[in-house]
């Protein structure tokens, strides 16, 4: 089998120039070339003239090495740092709203934030706001349970942002 071929989620973290148009620039390669983006995040960082971006795709090594290629290639980008597969630390942010709730609902929606370790951030007659932080993949999972057993939420996700881990990157 050929792993050149395989898709898998991969992710890239950028150092890029803090300027009007770059965030257009960036996500217009991936349109152009119908590279799809997963997650995207930016911010800045602690030099006000560098942003820092997060990018979550899925796609094969051939395309991926393609995306880091180009991305080098472009003048406002500082640098790019594959981090598929290194160790890091990875988290996005989660609100859920569950509506139409009754008192028994919000007990168990206190169970799961306490299980999730997730903040009830608003409370209100017939719903409550929950906040999650932590990695894509247990956000999905509490969507899948949150979905299977409330009548009504509204989801919105922050993309994930991440940094190098310390302790390992010396191993």
């Amino acid at each position: 089998m050929n792993t050149k071929n395989i898709m898998r989620n991969r992710w890239i973290s950028l150092y890029v120039e803090n300027q009007v148009g770059v965030l257009s620039k960036i996500s217009g390669l991936f349109s152009a070339k119908s590279y799809n983006l997963e997650s995207l995040t930016v911010g800045t960082t602690e030099d006000p003239t560098v942003s820092r971006m997060t990018i979550a795709t899925c796609c094969d090594e051939e395309t991926f090495e393609q995306i880091k290629k180009q991305l080098n290639r472009m003048v406002e980008v500082i640098k790019v740092i594959d981090f598929t597969d290194m160790s890091v630390y990875m988290q996005e942010i989660l609100y859920v709203k569950v509506l139409n709730c009754d008192q028994t609902d919000k007990d168990k929606l206190f169970q799961i934030a306490q299980a999730f370790r997730a903040q009830v951030v608003d409370y209100g007659h017939y719903s409550l706001l929950l906040s999650f932080l932590q990695t894509a993949s247990k956000n999905d999972a509490v969507i899948r349970l949150l979905k299977d057993e409330f009548k009504t939420i509204e989801v919105v996700r922050g993309g994930s942002v991440g940094i190098e881990a310390i302790s390992m990157a010396d191993r």
